[in-house]
């Protein structure tokens, strides 16, 4: 292994954004911080290139709060679509798995577009091919709470998918899209996977024989997204350890086990974080208890969420972490190809299963 970054480096799920600026520290302390309120600026563009990376699956569009669901994914679309346009030396719109390509010959960061919950398709499945034509690349099924798909991680009746959850996956399978299982119940996510007539994946996530978390996903979950050609991405949460203070050597147990369980071809990250790393923690903690404080008021918290826990691993941060994590995994015995599957390949390799015309 060497120092220089990867061809490809691939986030299935994280941020691009400067949580230190002024309006994206704001956004940080609210319930429901829209995308429209990050900062996409020098410092956030400069990490992102510095740490190597190719492409990020970005969440827009409505995932919790008291906006117009439709009404505010299509305005968030509009806003991506604004700060893609602004940095056409930076950004890149992806589209398909050659977009992918296209940016890390180019050296741009790709931007695919998805949401962490389906409520803005409504009764509507129709609306999955107005969301597909504007960009949409990755659509969550649900976030932590129900919705009318499914159950999410923390519902505790943990239903199945419901008759307009199938619907919408034989939606999204139409357009040819990514079905994301990341923060559904266990039988939602197991009957999509089986509903699904294309791949799906689980783009961040830990695994739950390691820690018994909702967040995190059973062998059966895991294997099964796999054995149909998905994709499992590991994130870096405090939910990858007990005492919810999760460290670099957790996030690799996670991979470890995630490929024992599925494969090393079907495995990657999705840091559910940014690469420009919060400058002053001691402030961050300060408000952070509200701010968990909130979520678990509102239902939309996760068991594992405390005052205490950060929500990203701390010595896997900034950008050297997925330098950082190659070299962690490395240590592991892992040789360079598996490395590269697992920090971008994978996820590519996924993408042109699912995102190429049938």
């Amino acid at each position: 292994m060497t120092d220089s970054p990867f061809p490809l480096v691939v986030n299935a799920l994280g941020q691009l954004d400067n949580p230190n600026a002024p309006r994206s520290a704001e956004a940080a302390a609210e319930l429901n911080p829209s995308s429209s309120q990050l900062t996409v600026d020098a410092r956030a563009l400069a990490d992102a290139r510095a740490s190597g990376l190719t492409a990020v699956n970005i969440t827009l569009g409505y995932t919790m709060g008291d906006l117009p669901p439709y009404e505010h994914t299509l305005e968030e679309i509009d806003v991506w679509d604004a700060i893609v346009r602004a940095n056409p030396a930076d950004l890149l719109k992806v589209r398909t798995a050659a977009d992918i390509h296209r940016a890390a010959r180019e050296r741009k960061i790709g931007i695919v577009y998805g949401f962490q919950n389906a409520v803005a398709v409504g009764d509507d499945p129709d609306r999955i091919r107005v969301f597909a034509d504007r960009g949409v690349r990755v659509v969550q099924l649900t976030y932590n709470q129900a919705n009318r798909l499914g159950d999410g991680s923390m519902a505790p009746e943990n239903r199945g998918l419901t008759p307009l959850g199938h619907r919408v996956v034989e939606a999204l399978n139409d357009s040819r899209l990514m079905v994301d299982l990341s923060h559904s119940g266990e039988r939602t996510c197991l009957d999509a996977a089986r509903a699904s007539r294309q791949p799906v994946s689980i783009n961040h996530t830990g695994c739950r024989a390691l820690v018994d978390l909702p967040r995190n996903k059973t062998d059966e979950e895991l294997r099964l997204v796999a054995d149909r050609g998905g994709f499992v991405g590991i994130y870096f949460m405090p939910f990858l350890s007990p005492t919810g203070h999760a460290t670099a050597a957790d996030v690799v147990e996670h991979i470890v086990h995630a490929v024992d369980v599925c494969g090393e071809d079907a495995v990657g990250i999705g840091t559910d974080g940014t690469i420009t790393p919060i400058d002053d923690l001691d402030a961050y903690r300060a408000a952070l208890a509200e701010h968990v404080e909130l979520r678990r008021a509102s239902g939309v918290g996760a068991a594992g969420e405390r005052a205490d826990t950060l929500p990203f691993v701390e010595d896997l941060r900034g950008v050297d972490q997925f330098r950082d994590l190659a070299r962690l995994l490395e240590q592991r015995g892992y040789r360079s190809e598996r490395i590269e599957k697992i920090l971008g390949r994978n996820f590519v390799d996924y993408a042109e299963r699912v995102w190429a015309p049938a």
